[in-house]
């Protein structure tokens, strides 16, 4: 790797980098940029030498952005690639490697340019080193470029959609969704969310507005298709007998020193890659469609590509597109479905699909339909049962889909029906066969119970006991160990509630005798002890009064801890609700205590399935049926925004930027 390194660091002698940031301003007919742009490069992968060449980069740009104003050679390497990007089309269909190569160079350079000069000047600053012009001669690229940075970008976006994906053109597409991504990237670097910026104005009216559908299509379809990067080499040059040797000659005799054949990384160089690395251009696709769809609306236009998510459908559905949304257009759900279930170890994934369920009704009632929701399900269980190892944002998304997934009755009632065989990572306990449903109340038990112990989070309490109580009614055949858990989580609750009542009553004896000291918040602390109390009593009851006679389990263990049960039957806050369960007590237990002492386990559970039959429905209690819907917070932004560019800082493809710079979110080292 020493070679490579020192390779890098040599970059600021580069004679052609030299010129590029020198005092001399180049045409864009020179024979100069062939040689700038002869060079073979496979982008570094490693934040070792990713942090070289960005600390190479900077002393370029250096000398770039004091004497871009007079030479204009920005503009020009900008106008050279645009120029090269109008026969790429044509050079991707006639396989013409060259002309590929040279226009991904001149890309990659311009990327790493851009994102140096973002990272230190003001957008207005930027769109200023855009209006330089080059004082040698002659355009010839044309004067119709008004706007130099609305053409790049429109390029880029007619790269992304239009150039097939071929092994030659994998390299130019996946650094043109980069570049995309760099452009934006001026968010980093303010605390407050940018709801004012030059470049959200460019990518939502204009020339780039039209593209809208096609660009976010593109990009799911990248997504869905995880392509994986070809093998180094084979996307410059192929060994081809009909002259792709030849044309290699040709290359490396134009460029000299430093440039021939630089190469970074290698072929075993990211042995230890990320999963959702195995696809540089699906990882990065998705990062920058979560970044596009959580722009914020300007007063007088909604995010274009927001609207664009929000209402695609499938190429199944032949109803017609509503007018008043220009930017819709189908997809094939089954393919962006199994993508789905494929890919949840990551966060872009369950942000994505997240942002799918609660924003496309169209995606929303395909995925409630399917006959196999295990296979997403699972995935997001599994999230939910490693909590420690995943960040608070990642458990949140997992959750919310959950409590989303629950909303539907249809859902809660078929999640009983699917039965699992050997769960292997559910590890407290061997589950050899059980349901979708009861292994789904397990998983949410036990995030209740890890926050209960750790985080302590409000607002993940909440979600998880809406999720149990939106199923609650639906409960069917639950399995024994699902029983005994939620039934353990009351006595979990109940011993903190009499911890809790036991602080309070001491501390206010203690404080009789002395007025000094502040007296600890044990009321508020009681308060939510007891609201938490108050929704498990809920969702048993919502049980117990829908479908009892389906759960002999639940009446099994709530007989088996019935003392839990006896000091709330005459607290006030939760007399209303333990009639039932209270009833269900005594009605069961005078059954048991009439067929003798000494019962098996399978002769309680045979009086527990005769007795349901036997209760009389009317006896038990109506309370109204227990139903939560997720809302977004009033300014979701404030959450999203900075957790989509903590993805791309942690997950970008052959991105780095200095964690001294970054302003948006709190580093956690660095």
């Amino acid at each position: 790797m020493g070679a490579n390194s020192s390779s890098i660091s040599e970059l600021p002698e580069n004679e052609y980098l030299q010129k590029l940031s020198g005092s001399e301003p180049i045409s864009e007919n020179d024979p100069f940029w062939n040689q700038l742009l002869s060079f073979s490069f496979t982008t570094p992968t490693n934040s070792a030498d990713l942090k070289l060449l960005e600390e190479a980069t900077i002393s370029v740009c250096k000398s770039l952005v004091e004497k871009n104003p007079r030479t204009g050679n920005l503009g020009s390497l900008i106008k050279v690639f645009l120029s090269r990007t109008k026969e790429l089309k044509i050079s991707a269909e006639c396989q013409n490697h060259l002309f590929i190569w040279q226009a991904h160079n001149a890309l990659f350079i311009i990327c790493c340019l851009l994102k140096v000069f973002i990272s230190r000047m003001s957008e207005e600053e930027l769109q200023l080193h855009f209006t330089y012009e080059e004082k040698a001669g002659p355009s010839s690229y044309g004067t119709e470029c008004e706007d130099l940075i609305e053409e790049l970008l429109c390029c880029l976006i007619q790269l992304i959609v239009e150039i097939p994906l071929l092994d030659i053109t994998y390299s130019i597409s996946l650094e043109a969704v980069t570049t995309l991504i760099v452009f934006l990237s001026c968010q980093l670097f303010h605390k407050e969310i940018l709801r004012e910026s030059i470049i959200h104005r460019y990518l939502m009216h204009g020339r780039c507005l039209p593209y809208t559908s096609r660009l976010v299509k593109t990009l799911l379809y990248n997504f869905i298709r995880q392509e994986r990067s070809p093998p180094p080499g084979t996307h410059v040059f192929q060994q081809q007998t009909d002259g792709g040797g030849l044309l290699y000659g040709i290359a490396s005799g134009v460029a000299t020193g430093l440039w021939t054949v630089f190469t970074l990384g290698g072929v075993g160089s990211k042995a230890s890659a990320q999963v959702e690395q195995c696809s540089p251009l699906a990882s990065q696709s998705l990062l920058l469609l979560l970044v596009l769809a959580n722009l914020t609306d300007t007063p007088d236009t909604p995010n274009p590509y927001r609207q664009a998510i929000m209402s695609f459908k499938n190429t199944q559905d032949n109803t017609a597109f509503s007018s008043s949304n220009p930017h819709a257009f189908q997809i094939n759900f089954n393919s962006l479905y199994t993508a789905l279930c494929d890919q949840q170890k990551s966060d872009q994934a369950t942000l994505l699909l997240y942002m799918l369920l609660h924003q496309n009704s169209n995606v929303r009632t395909y995925v409630l339909a399917r006959t196999d929701i295990e296979n997403l399900v699972l995935p997001i269980l599994e999230i939910l049962y490693h909590v420690e190892e995943r960040n608070s944002h990642h458990v949140y998304m997992a959750l919310i889909i959950l409590l989303i997934l629950t909303e539907d009755d249809g859902f809660n009632r078929s999640i009983h029906e699917v039965i699992l065989k050997n769960i292997t990572w559910y590890a407290e306990r061997v589950l050899t066969e059980i349901s979708l449903g009861s292994l789904l109340i397990l998983v949410v038990i036990r995030t209740i119970q890890y926050n209960m112990t750790r985080t302590r989070d409000k607002y993940l309490h909440t979600n998880c006991l809406a999720a149990l109580a939106n199923m609650s009614a639906q409960f069917r055949s639950l399995h024994q160990y699902a029983a005994q858990r939620i039934i353990s989580l009351f006595s979990l609750l109940s011993k903190k509630h009499n911890k809790v009542l036991e602080q309070a009553t001491q501390s206010l004896r203690g404080s009789l005798g002395s007025n000094d000291s502040p007296l600890p918040d044990y009321a508020q602390d009681l308060n939510v002890i007891e609201e938490v109390i108050r929704m498990m009593l809920e969702i048993i009851n919502s049980c117990l009064t829908n479908s009892l006679h389906h759960n002999p389990n639940l009446v099994y263990a709530l007989l088996y801890k019935r003392d839990l049960f006896e000091q709330f039957r005459t607290h006030p806050s939760f007399q209303d609700i333990m009639q039932n369960i209270d009833l269900v007590i005594s009605f069961f237990s005078s059954r048991l205590e009439q067929a003798g002492a000494e019962l098996s386990v399978e002769r309680v559970l045979e009086i527990i399935k005769q007795g349901a039959v036997a209760l009389p429905k009317d006896r038990l209690r109506k309370f109204p049926e227990l139903k939560f819907k997720y809302v977004e917070e009033e300014q979701p932004e404030e959450f999203f925004i900075p957790y989509v560019w903590s993805l791309v800082y942690n997950s970008a493809v052959a991105l780095y930027w200095n964690p001294r710079d970054i302003q948006l979110f709190t580093m956690d080292s660095g």
